[in-house]
């Protein structure tokens, strides 16, 4: 059966991958109370559709830092998709850039940076955990080297998240899936061996915490635009604007950091109304309809990012499944702005939606 929605995608991907690989992905912090409101979030925001409008040509094209993407939909880097599928990044890479989108490479991508370059045919950001400023200056300067066009900063795991359905399973990663980019780096084997950021008993050694105040060290490094992902407050995104970053991801990372926050959605809209005239807002965190990511850019963002439809894609087809996640969402995008009037994404306004609390 071929997946109609990306619900039908999570649901062949669910029956093939083993437990603890769905168990990785699948799972959120402590109650996952976020994850579910990432969803409900979503759902209680109504439409309000426009007619009689001639929608025949639509133009799904969005402008990213100075790169046009054939449709605002965007793939968040996630990591150790060779765990899920032999090709992972390399995959991911190759389908967003037969789909005319951008791909954020994940810090713990089982491929190193300049593998997954050389499969690369669309945009590229590289994103990072900060985990010493050596190690960070060793990414970035590569990733640079490699042609990435940003580099995309996580800030929001300062520490371990408990995710306590990997603790119950009892959830092991083989580092080798997950550090492509150190492969070549024995000496910093150590840090290859402590796992990925989400495992309950991650602690980086030599960590060196990395504030507001050194962005611009980190961004001197490449000259590259640097984004600040994980932004869920107001005050964290006129931070971000103030200390030079180019864009921000409005973002709970689907869930699997903190429990007990606002939905992605939530959010957004006053964020974007703070910091959307100083730099560029997208948006992640429970994407899974074309009509979600009309709702983001309707109120504030200028495209979102899919996460973890990724992992179903590569799980049930490789990547061939990420493209048609890709496509399942481009389509319903297309079809959620002609029933809305709108032809292009820039005429996607605020009227078209309303909150909860609204009439």
């Amino acid at each position: 059966m071929n997946p109609v929605s990306l619900f039908d995608l999570e649901k062949m991907a669910k029956q093939v991958m083993p437990h603890n690989s769905w168990e990785f992905v699948d799972a959120s912090s402590s109650d996952e109370i976020t994850k579910r409101r990432n969803r409900t979030a979503f759902d209680e925001i109504t439409i309000n559709p426009n007619f009689l409008i001639d929608v025949g040509n639509r133009d799904l094209s969005v402008s990213i830092l100075g790169e046009k993407i054939d449709f605002p939909i965007m793939i968040a880097p996630a990591g150790g998709q060779r765990s899920i599928h032999p090709d992972g990044e390399q995959a991911t890479a190759r389908a967003a850039g037969s789909a005319g989108t951008l791909y954020a490479l994940a810090t713990s991508s089982g491929y190193s940076i300049e593998e997954v370059a050389e499969v690369a045919t669309g945009p590229l950001w590289f994103q990072l955990y900060h985990f010493n400023d050596m190690v960070s200056e060793l990414l970035v300067t590569r990733a640079k080297a490699a042609g990435f066009k940003a580099i995309c900063l996580t800030i929001d795991t300062p520490v371990a998240s408990p995710k306590e359905r990997d603790i119950r399973a009892d959830v092991t990663r083989n580092p080798d899936l997950f550090w492509g980019s150190l492969r070549d780096r024995p000496d910093l084997a150590a840090l290859r061996e402590v796992g990925i950021p989400d495992m309950a008993d991650w602690s980086p050694p030599g960590y060196t915490g990395l504030t507001w105040d050194r962005l611009g060290w980190l961004k001197d490094l490449t000259g590259l635009p640097l984004v600040i992902k994980g932004v869920r407050t107001v005050g964290d995104a006129i931070q971000a604007a103030e200390y030079g970053a180019d864009a921000i991801v409005v973002s709970n990372h689907g869930g699997r950091q903190l429990d007990g926050t606002k939905s992605s959605i939530e959010t957004l809209p006053g964020i974007a109304g703070a910091v959307g005239d100083r730099l560029e807002v997208y948006l992640d965190s429970g994407i899974r309809r074309g009509l979600d990511v009309l709702k983001a850019i309707a109120l504030g963002a200028r495209a979102v990012m899919m996460g973890r439809p990724l992992y179903w894609g590569l799980a049930v087809n490789g990547e061939a499944g990420v493209r048609t996640a890709l496509d399942i969402l481009r389509i319903e995008f297309d079809r959620a702005m002609a029933y809305c009037g709108r032809t292009s994404v820039a005429d996607i306004d605020r009227h078209l939606v309303s909150l909860p609390n609204e009439a």
